[in-house]
């Protein structure tokens, strides 16, 4: 594909919009803004820049249009999908200037800028005695921007919901220039297209946010915590649907088979679990809430349904070390994969019932194409993070006979009225399978959204659709 080359006079004026001290032509930075955790890719930026707030934004969009010039908003690059890479070079805009956290503790709402790391978030809420739920593997490090973006999740979504559910209001930079607030900052609102909802997930394509009003809840103050290993993963599967059909409704509930396991400890020196040989996945469930007696029933409720499978001693987390230590390896299980081998992560959700029928698809499918594939993910909301390894195989079949398996693999999960990605997004990676999910009419509909939106189309182009739509 195309590099843009950007005229020098270009360059000088996106200089006088942020200063000479955040624009950025320099080999090193362009490649270090230049690629996210998505496998091994990187499209550095012809130029990087570092605006303040929206009005400098909005200056650099409305220059971008006049020299139809493509714009790539950049928020902590964390993510898996390649929605925040230059592929055609162009303007690398980085929003890690806007990082301010204001807490309304009268209306349980906060007033963030998009750079806020998600973790520094929920610790600002928590001291102020709330809480905001979701809850990415990432949080240490992905910014709350990003999380609206692409919709993130975590382990927390199953009871409390994704990103979408607290987003009330959106200060956003159209690909156009002009600045506009998205909805109000209320609960409840219907009143016109819901503008709020439409940036949400929308992979930087429609506009670049620059402030966020997110709703919190009042923290909660006790949970439980367990590790239930299996000896059968499919059955660790089949326990999750069980779970809530007998009333529980888990905090959180996280499958790890066992590769996960093994490399998470192996990458953790910190932690340390005694796994039999014979247990293939791990349940790691969470119940939470205010009264203990209601969460140790609950728990006792839950091993009433675990008991059922072919399972072996379940680990109760009796201190908050114990607690850190188990969720710290849950959350490292991507980052410990990435340490072995490069990787494709796939991030399959289907209804939760039909776990056990992903889960072995994706093993047979695995098997017809050659190769090994780690899986883990957010079970009790069906969303299943597919690692294909590329280990020892060699770059022709990573290169085409790995794609088939995977289109497969997404075949499978539509057909299990899944789809495509339950929180990662499509970006630069996943566009492709597009038209396995939906029809030419249905994407033609998305483009024209997009085109209506961004008649020059610089707005993070190149995501998202199918490069025939």
């Amino acid at each position: 594909m195309d590099t843009i080359i950007i005229p020098q006079e270009m360059i000088v004026q996106l200089e006088n919009i942020v200063g000479q001290s955040f624009l950025f032509l320099d080999m090193a930075t362009r490649t270090h803004y230049g690629h996210d955790e998505t496998e091994d890719y990187n499209f550095p930026p012809s130029v990087v820049v570092k605006p303040a707030d929206a009005a400098q934004v909005s200056e650099i969009i409305k220059l971008a249009n006049t020299y139809k010039v493509p714009v790539v908003p950049i928020g902590a690059r964390t993510g898996l999908s390649g929605g925040a890479l230059s592929i055609n070079g162009g303007i690398g805009l980085s929003i890690e200037r806007l990082n301010s956290i204001t807490i309304d503790e009268k209306n349980l709402q906060a007033i963030l800028g998009p750079a806020v790391i998600t973790q520094e978030f929920q610790e600002a809420a928590l001291n102020k005695g709330l809480f905001y739920p979701p809850d990415p593997s990432s949080r240490g490090s992905c910014t709350i921007g990003g999380n609206v973006a692409e919709n993130a999740g975590g382990a927390r979504a199953v009871k409390y919901g994704v990103t979408k559910d607290y987003v009330l209001n959106l200060e956003v930079v159209l690909p156009t220039g002009e600045i506009i607030w998205t909805g109000a900052n209320t609960l409840k609102n219907s009143t016109g297209y819901n503008l709020t909802q439409l940036m949400v997930g929308s992979e930087g394509t429609l506009g670049i946010i620059t402030k966020i009003v997110m709703k919190l809840l009042p923290k909660n103050t006790h949970n439980v915590l367990m590790l239930v290993p299996f000896f059968k993963a499919e059955q660790a599967c089949e326990a999750v649907a069980a779970i809530f059909r007998a009333g529980i409704v888990p905090s959180a509930l996280e499958f790890m088979e066992r590769d996960a396991i093994d490399w998470g400890l192996r990458f953790l020196d910190s932690v340390s679990l005694t796994v039999k040989d014979e247990v293939q996945a791990h349940l790691l469930i969470e119940v939470d809430g205010n009264y203990p007696d209601v969460l140790f029933a609950e728990a006792e409720k839950i091993m009433e349904v675990v008991e059922h499978f072919v399972i072996d001693e379940v680990l109760y987390a009796d201190t908050e070390d114990q607690k850190n230590a188990l969720w710290k390896l849950r959350r490292v299980v991507g980052e410990a994969v990435k340490s072995n081998s490069i990787y494709k992560e796939e991030d399959t959700v289907v209804p939760r019932y039909e776990l056990p029928t992903l889960l072995k698809g994706v093993k047979t499918i695995g098997d017809k194409y050659g190769f090994k594939s780690v899986c883990y993910g957010h079970a009790g909301d069906g969303n299943l993070h597919v690692n294909i390894i590329k280990g020892t195989m060699s770059d022709e079949m990573w290169e085409n006979e790995v794609p088939k398996g995977i289109r497969e693999i997404f075949e499978l999960t539509v057909s299990l009225k899944g789809t495509l990605s339950g929180e990662h997004g499509i970006g630069y990676v996943q566009k492709n399978y597009m038209d396995i999910a939906f029809s030419t009419q249905h994407l033609q509909l998305m483009k024209s959204i997009k085109t209506i939106f961004d008649p020059n189309n610089i707005l993070n182009p190149g995501k998202i659709f199918p490069d025939s739509i």
